[in-house]
């Protein structure tokens, strides 16, 4: 059965052919070269004819021409891309996309069999949502990548602070609450957020006076959240801050399923304000973390590195607040 032919590219030769002229003359017009006594009538039909033909310019030559592609390549961990990091890209993509410039991003994973995405888009500038692993700001470098951000000599804590289990172990203090379990998620793509979240959380615990107990990571599909209360029953646990508002509706349901009430008997606490958090019943008390506005102070992060511009100052997007809700309240009394 018979096939279209692929369209081909139009090229400025298409342009100069139609016209009758160079194509010198075309690509002084098109890439619009200082210092060349064309007409304006000249100018405004190569114009014309660009459009009516559908002339796009080669992004390596529009590159060449102007030093720039355009581009902000996000190099992201090999983290689940669950509703908080998307929300980042995509405020990220919209407020870069609003200056001109594509975000595309790019995920390295452990077998490196692919070439790296910064050898062949030609970035304006590769991002990266924590610190460069060791060897690859070098690389990216060497790639002829003219910026990085952060610099092989800097992070990016400063931007992505995560205040959220501080929150959570003040307000389960708040309410009466001394001996809380800490349920983290048993992915290992993740384990070293969990660990910082671990970390600051016991930091807070231990400034507070309160007993955290270490718990087992929690699996969301499995039977771990039902072992892991009846340890913390035993260990005389009134209350859980989870990893994220995942955690705390798994270790929630399992609790209910187990004649646990929460929060009579037990108190639940997550962090990132998902949609699941409200939608769960009990709902479920959180912190809300501004993911959004954080995609759009790294968007302009990024811009002023290009445009050697000073950096922005941060706002109200970097501070966590807490989300009081039903899954939370005072202990029982005995």
């Amino acid at each position: 059965m018979p096939t279209d032919a692929p369209t081909r590219r139009v090229t400025t030769y298409d342009i100069a052919k139609s016209l009758g002229i160079s194509r010198a003359t075309v690509g002084f017009v098109l890439n619009n070269t200082a210092g060349q006594t064309i007409s304006e009538a000249t100018r405004t039909k190569v114009l014309q004819e660009a459009k009516r033909l559908g002339y796009r310019r080669h992004s390596a030559a529009r590159t060449l021409a102007s030093g720039r592609s355009n581009i902000v390549l996000l190099v992201l961990p090999d983290w689940p891309l669950d509703f908080s990091l998307r929300r980042n890209i995509e405020e990220a993509s919209l407020t870069l996309d609003q200056a001109g410039y594509t975000l595309v991003t790019y995920t390295p994973h452990p077998s490196g069999q692919a070439r790296p995405l910064w050898e062949t888009i030609q970035p304006d500038l590769v991002l990266a949502l924590t610190s460069f692993t060791p060897g690859q700001a070098e690389a990216i470098k060497a790639a002829g990548v003219p910026r990085l951000l952060p610099g092989p000599d800097s992070d990016n804590t400063e931007a992505y602070s995560d205040n959220g289990p501080v929150l959570q172990l003040e307000h389960l203090a708040e309410l009466g609450h001394r001996a809380i379990a800490y349920a983290g998620l048993n992915d290992p793509k993740v384990a070293d957020l969990v660990e910082l979240r671990l970390h600051r959380a016991q930091a807070a615990a231990d400034a507070m006076g309160l007993r955290l107990v270490r718990g087992r990571s929690i699996g969301l599909t499995d039977g771990t959240p039902l072992v892991a209360l009846k340890e913390w029953q035993s260990e005389g646990v009134t209350a859980v801050a989870a990893y994220n508002d995942d955690v705390a509706a798994a270790i929630t349901g399992a609790a209910l399923r187990a004649g646990i009430p929460v929060p009579d008997d037990l108190s639940v606490i997550g962090i990132d304000n998902t949609p699941l958090a409200s939608m769960f019943q009990p709902q479920l008390s959180t912190i809300d973390v501004d993911t959004a506005g954080l995609g759009r102070y790294l968007a302009r992060r990024a811009l002023s590195a290009i445009q050697s511009i000073p950096p922005p100052e941060a706002g109200p997007e970097m501070r966590a607040t807490l989300i009081r809700r039903a899954s939370t309240a005072p202990p029982r009394k005995c």
